[in-house]
């Protein structure tokens, strides 16, 4: 599936985050968007491995955005909390790397794979900015 409900809360923490002032903790987040404390945990510190949040410790620690809404993009995110590209189908990416060994059977294979180009041109230009808007 291309958005998931990791992908979903990741974007809605990051609204949250850049409006604010201050770095906000976990437990902040998770109770102002309704999200599992432990599941928000586990994105928020994907998201700060990746280089989307900056990470806080102590008594008036938390996460706050590491780079400026234009500067991160929704595939950005998305890949960094599924741990790989957002794809549509379950598709492989070269024809040559079909798992099924029937890729010279198949019609579809050409249409997906421009199909999946398309989306992830349009998530790598859509900007946090953009849905901030």
């Amino acid at each position: 599936m291309l958005i998931t409900r990791a992908s979903e809360y990741a974007i809605l923490s990051l609204i949250v985050l850049s409006k604010a002032d201050s770095p906000i903790d976990s437990e902040t987040l998770s109770k102002q968007l309704s999200i599992p404390k432990s599941f928000l945990a586990k994105i928020l510190q994907a998201l700060a491995k990746h280089g989307v949040l900056k990470s806080y410790k102590g008594v008036h620690g938390g996460f706050a955005l590491l780079l400026e809404p234009k500067d991160i993009n929704m595939l950005k995110i998305m890949s960094s909390v599924e741990g790989k590209a957002p794809a549509v189908f379950d598709c492989a990416a070269s024809i040559y790397d079909c798992p099924s060994d029937k890729a010279h059977l198949c019609s579809i294979w050409p249409f997906l794979n421009k199909l999946q180009g398309k989306i992830d041109f349009f998530l790598a230009e859509l900007t946090l900015a953009d849905v901030l808007e």
